[in-house]
């Protein structure tokens, strides 16, 4: 080969090296650029850096003077190196950038099912006919309108049947069971939605899918709350919703209904590194703002009603904007704990709860110990084997959080790092821009050079947040049953709301100039809105009259300050026009009490007068439906009137 010819050979590799070093710089300084709100003016300094070693290699290739060979061999080897390291800062920044950008589903799968009585005589769609069918009437609704009204215009439901619109799935459930109306449509999940309200335990079994569709689309498009906080500053103190998902799956990429057990509100001040951090009891009684009226209700069921329903509901009875949220799943929290080695909590007593799979039951034994992602999850989850049940379960889910928080300052690792965002991105969705999650890393810097300057101090001030409240058994207008409900303190409410607006520099600070303390006994930080309150917020409720006689009934309507009146003259009260422990203020006119006319005391219908005496004290203890229960668990139940914490609901993974 002729010099001329390894010569030109030679400066087709040096143009070859040349383009690919400036090809990965631009990539490298792109990758850079993205990275907004961190260490700014070091990111211009590097990028400026990469732009002026382009520069120079692009000279030394064309306008230097002829170069020794030695000299082009360094250069070859220099650009190599160059292009390598360009690569590989580009590289880690994209997937790092990507796996963030991700966290934010933009697209989510919805799926609406349309579902009948297993005895209906329909197997397929071809088969609805003449039929009644439920459907919601909320029209921004994916799976309760919008899919569904695809399903009728394309299948041409809308010729034979009747469509009849539904406030809520609960009424048009009840509706479906009592054979008011065929069918329904209704979320693919409606099996996990319903199957923990005593009565409906066995649905799965007791419907059958006619007929499912999905449709993916954007949550801006049928959320508000996806785009309001877009412009939100993470400099400024903000409020972050975190809810769980009841979810078997490994990644959130389809419609993930909260389950409502799983509701932390916590408020962050990056100024002070404080925050509160309040855990809403599922049963909370409070109006539900997606429904008409806002007529009260658990808390729980405005989850599955989509994010909107549920942050409006928080929003507007706690008095406070939230900024953001983020859903995580079982697998989620498991992946989680594992990532981070494990987390080291003080376990109370042997607990167990199935696995995230649902497959095998798991227990942790009693003490201080490091805690695996399962275990963490029997912890986190568990409230059966507790007295004030809901209430336990969300203090360990808070321990969990405190616990996970401050292990991450010992993370070094890339490889951790990555497994942790891997499991971030794909267990996780929230409304945080890609831009607004990056900023987070100057909160970080500050809670890392607090964690340097004291190794034993917790990352972040927390004050926890309780809600006091009195169970009552109330009738449920849409579920047409009694159920458990936890009625919220007022003054508990109002102490919560100052101490959140506090923190969110929105509130004047509330000193407190004196208290006392025992040098006998540890000092044990307060818990705000544990009270103690005087008196309790509760409703007034209608009592049972059944079984009583005309002049018992009366002087039980006077006591109650109820207005009656009798549809009969004489006997015993064989049925009342409102059904039991309905609400007073929700009864418009008199209750009619319809008497028996009998005065043969065997045939009372149902209260004996010569155990009156014994049964006084337990005679709000009666069943008064067979679908009585004290919450939406799978509890049976009977009514009474100061029911205690650990008669709330259980879940049905437990």
């Amino acid at each position: 080969m002729s010099k001329k010819e390894k010569k030109s050979k030679l400066g087709l590799v040096l143009n070859i090296l040349l383009i690919i070093s400036i090809i990965t710089s631009l990539f490298s300084m792109y990758e850079i650029f993205l990275l907004d709100t961190i260490e700014n003016v070091l990111r211009y300094i590097v990028i400026g850096l990469l732009g002026i070693i382009d520069i120079v290699l692009i000279f030394k290739r064309f306008f230097s003077k002829k170069k020794k060979k030695s000299k082009r061999i360094g250069f070859i080897i220099f650009m190599t190196l160059y292009s390598l390291i360009c690569a590989s800062v580009g590289g880690v920044i994209f997937y790092v950038y990507g796996q963030i950008n991700s966290i934010n589903k933009v697209y989510i799968t919805y799926t609406s099912n349309l579902i009948t009585m297993k005895d209906n005589e329909a197997s397929e769609i071809d088969d609805i006919s003449d039929m009644t069918i439920g459907i919601l009437n909320d029209k921004k609704s994916p799976e309760g309108y919008i899919i569904p009204m695809e399903i009728v215009k394309e299948n041409k439901l809308n010729d034979e049947n009747e469509l009849k619109s539904y406030d809520d799935y609960t009424s048009m459930l009840v509706d479906m069971y009592t054979k008011e109306i065929d069918a329904m449509f209704v979320s693919s999940s409606y099996v996990s939605m319903f199957s923990g309200i005593t009565g409906y335990e066995n649905i799965e079994n007791e419907t059958k899918v006619i007929i499912s569709k999905d449709k993916k689309m954007r949550k801006t498009d049928v959320s508000k709350s996806e785009g309001a906080s877009s412009g939100k500053d993470i400099k400024e103190p903000f409020t972050l919703l975190l809810m769980g998902i009841d979810s078997t799956d490994e990644v959130l990429s389809k419609n993930a209904i909260a389950n409502g057990d799983t509701l932390i509100l916590i408020t962050f001040n990056p100024k002070t590194l404080n925050a509160t951090m309040f855990s809403i009891p599922r049963d909370s009684y409070v109006p539900i703002s997606c429904w008409s009226g806002k007529p009260e209700n658990k808390i729980t069921h405005a989850a599955a009603y989509g994010n909107d329903c549920m942050m409006n509901t928080i929003e507007e009875y706690f008095k406070i904007d939230i900024d953001y949220y983020a859903k995580i799943n079982f697998k989620g929290l498991v992946k989680l704990v594992d990532a981070v080695g494990g987390v080291e909590v003080d376990v109370p007593k042997e607990l167990c709860t199935d696995d995230s799979s649902r497959y095998a039951e798991i227990c942790i034994p009693a003490g201080h110990q490091l805690l695996n992602g399962e275990q963490a999850l029997v912890f986190a989850r568990n409230r059966k084997a507790f007295a004030d049940g809901d209430f336990a379960r969300a203090e360990h889910q808070q321990e969990i959080i405190m616990a996970l928080v401050n292990k991450m300052k010992k993370i070094t690792s890339v490889t951790k790092f990555m497994e942790i965002l891997n499991t971030i991105s794909n267990s996780l969705d929230t409304n945080l821009t890609t831009k607004q999650i990056l900023s987070f890393y100057n909160v970080g810097k500050d809670i890392i050079k607090k964690s340097l300057a004291n190794e034993n101090a917790d990352l972040v001030n927390i004050q926890r947040l309780y809600l006091d409240g009195i169970g009552q058994m109330i009738y449920d207008e849409r579920a047409r049953m009694v159920l458990w409900d936890y009625v919220p303190n007022e003054n508990s409410r109002k102490d919560i709301i100052q101490a959140m607006n506090e923190n969110l520099e929105l509130a004047n600070h509330e000193a407190i100039t004196e208290f006392s303390f025992s040098i006998n006994e540890p000092y044990e930080k307060e818990v705000i809105g544990s009270g103690p309150y005087k008196g309790d917020n509760y409703y007034d409720l209608l009592p049972n009259f059944v079984g009583y006689s005309k002049a018992e009934a009366e002087a039980i309507a006077r006591s109650n300050g109820v207005s009656i009146t009798f549809n009969g003259a004489s006997g015993y009260v064989v049925s009342q026009s409102y059904p039991e422990a309905k609400r007073l203020d929700l009864i418009k006119g008199n209750v009619v009490l319809t008497l028996s006319r009998n005065t043969v005391e065997e045939e009372k219908p149902s209260k004996d007068l010569d155990e009156e005496d014994e049964d006084e004290e337990d005679k709000d203890n009666d069943v008064v439906d067979d679908k009585i229960s004290n919450d939406e668990d799978n509890d049976t139940t009977t009514q009474t009137t100061t029911p205690t914490p650990n008669e709330n609901s259980e879940e049905p993974d437990e």
